[in-house]
């Protein structure tokens, strides 16, 4: 069992940055597949990033590529989310997730979840 602790959410204008991070105590996290996801109010859980377990592999969706980074540190136990230029519709509870396995976009396939952390970005 892997327990996932996100934060770093909060209150942003549009344009600025957040960076959000995922921490686990147990030292196997640091070889799971990490992935984000987020929900905005009414609608479903969707992907936003993951990162291989070395870490040289990262995926994103297009509605955040080129914006948002997600990145490991193996010797501190924790993966990040960092976010520039944010945007309103980027206003979501943002959730941390890991697998022992490949990467993977579905989240039905991660076995270990945060409690979320909340991301406003106003206009």
């Amino acid at each position: 069992q892997v327990q996932l602790v996100e934060s770093g959410g909060g209150l942003v204008q549009a344009g600025g940055s957040l960076r959000l991070s995922c921490g686990a105590s147990e030292r196997a996290f640091s070889s799971y597949v990490t992935g984000w996801f987020r929900q905005a109010p009414g609608k479903e859980r969707e992907f936003v990033a993951a990162i291989s377990r070395s870490g040289v592999a990262t995926h994103y969706a297009v509605s955040v590529k080129g914006r948002f980074t997600i990145s490991r540190d193996s010797a501190k136990n924790t993966v990040y989310l960092q976010m520039n230029s944010l945007k309103p519709e980027d206003t979501a509870v943002y959730y941390c997730a890991s697998r022992d396995g490949t990467v993977t976009f579905s989240r039905n396939l991660y076995d270990y979840w945060g409690q979320g952390t909340q991301v406003v970005v106003s206009s």
